[in-house]
This record gives structure tokens, C-alpha cells and sequence, in this order.
């Protein structure tokens, strides 16, 4: 003998399906990472006690103002990121939801995608000791560089590293610093020719850099869009698409005389 449902009965049944979805779905992990501001480093000087770089086989000269390189921190290639944690952070400003494979290389395990950023960073060193000197003049054979830059990886530092050593080296070419004293963030990737790339997460290495006391930012020209969507009060943003550009900008910046490119 079958009993009828009443209207409230029939509701409840059917709805209980509907609510252990949607409670999967809040709680079921997502390919994303949510990213915020990491930790910035001024690789004119020390990171955890060591020389950021390390010039031999040619003078170097003491530098004032700082040039910090800019990073993200997001969630581990590991961690569980749900529909509550995407929910949570999308609309906050300090925070970035991002795809997972635009974080870390797809399908790896944890060790592996450690030593991919170790080799990116390896590999972002090289090339931006070699457009550092070529673009100074000088020889490898002669001088030799050594970077070093504890608990980072990845290629988005080039840039930075490149400015470094030719502050070291050669400063603004007439005796003063690159940076005319003050404290200059930027992020970018660097080929051995000297051109910049862009690397994701500017809104965000804005933040970190303004937060460390930069007054001005060298962005890859190609996220200048991306760099003014939450652009602190207070930090110029520069785009660079060629070292030499960057130098030069940086020149203007300090000498007060010719044009500063700006977004």
C-alpha cells in the first residue's frame, strides 16, 4: 500500500538531492590558487644575510636607494581551494583568484614544480647577467656575476636583477646611482638580448612594492592595464619593454630631464 506525500513532504525529498550538490560544490577542491602580495627583496643588498649579487673581476660602487624585485604568494599546487575560498576572495582587492595552471606548470607533482621554478630562476639569472653585460660592454670571460636570491622561483626578477648589477657596475654612468635614491620595485622576465616580458600578478606586486616603500614601479608594458587596476596611492608606474629603456627611464627619473614613459 503506497502513502501520498503531502506538498511540504514532496518538496523536502526532492530538494535534499539538490542541497548535498550544492554542499559538494562549496566544498569540493577547484583548479584555482588564490594569490596575495609576497615578499619583496632589494637585490642591491642582503637577503637572509647573503649578498643578493656578487660582482668579481670588476670594480663595483656603493649604491644608494634600493631596487626590489616583487612577488606573489599564492596557495600551494597542492592545497584544496573550494567554491567558499573562490567566493570568499574574488571581490577582495588584496587578493587574487587565478587559474592553477597559470601558477604552476599542469600536472606536476610538488617536487617537480619545485625544480621547474628552480630552473626558470637559474635560467632568468643567466640571461639577466648577459644582458647586464652587453649592455655595459663587457665580458663574461672578464667578469662574473653571481646571484643569489633565497626562496624564490621563477623567471620574474630578470629585470631587476639586470638593473642591479649595472647599478653595481656602472650606476647611472656619471657617477650617481640608477635609482637617484629612492626605492624602485618592478617585475618583469629578461632574455639575454635585454627584453622584457610579462609575468601575471602585477596588481598584486604593486601592492607588495608600495607596502615596502617604493615610489615608483617598473611594469612590462604589455600589463600597464593590469598594474593601474589596484595601483596604490602614491606609486608611479614606468613601462619597459627593453632594458635600455629601462635604464634610461630611470636616468630621466633621477636627473629630472628628458620624458618618463607612464601607462
Amino acid at each position: 500500500m503506497l502513502s501520498r506525500l503531502t506538498r511540504p513532504q514532496a518538496l523536502a525529498v526532492c530538494a535534499a538531492p539538490v542541497v548535498a550538490l550544492l554542499a559538494t560544490a562549496v566544498f569540493a577542491p577547484l583548479p584555482f590558487s588564490v594569490a596575495q602580495p609576497g615578499m619583496t627583496a632589494n637585490v642591491l643588498g642582503e637577503n637572509q644575510g647573503t649578498p643578493v649579487i656578487t660582482v668579481s673581476g670588476a670594480a663595483t660602487r656603493k649604491t644608494s636607494g634600493q631596487l626590489r624585485m616583487t612577488t606573489i604568494e599564492a596557495t600551494g599546487p597542492d592545497a584544496r581551494v573550494s567554491l567558499a575560498d573562490v567566493a570568499g576572495n574574488w571581490f577582495r582587492t588584496d587578493r587574487a583568484v587565478m587559474p592553477r595552471d597559470a601558477v604552476y606548470p599542469s600536472g606536476d607533482t610538488v617536487k617537480e614544480i619545485e625544480k621547474h621554478n628552480e630552473a626558470q630562476m637559474r635560467q632568468s639569472q643567466d640571461a639577466a647577467t648577459q644582458a647586464a653585460l652587453r649592455y655595459l660592454g663587457l665580458g663574461a670571460g672578464r667578469v662574473r656575476v653571481s646571484l643569489r636570491l633565497a626562496d624564490v622561483g621563477g623567471p620574474s626578477a630578470g629585470l631587476l636583477f639586470s638593473l642591479g648589477v649595472i647599478d653595481k657596475l656602472d650606476g647611472d654612468g656619471r657617477g650617481g646611482d640608477l635609482t637617484g635614491g629612492r626605492t624602485v620595485a618592478g617585475t618583469g622576465t629578461i632574455d639575454a638580448d635585454g627584453r622584457i616580458g610579462a609575468v601575471g600578478g602585477v596588481a598584486l606586486k604593486t601592492q607588495a612594492a608600495r607596502r615596502d616603500g617604493a615610489t615608483v614601479f617598473l611594469v612590462p608594458r604589455a600589463e600597464c592595464a593590469d598594474a593601474q587596476a589596484e595601483l596604490p596611492k602614491g606609486l608611479r608606474l614606468v613601462p619597459v619593454t627593453t632594458l635600455k629603456g629601462a635604464v634610461g627611464s630611470l636616468v630621466a627619473l633621477e636627473q629630472g630631464k628628458g620624458a618618463v614613459p607612464s601607462c
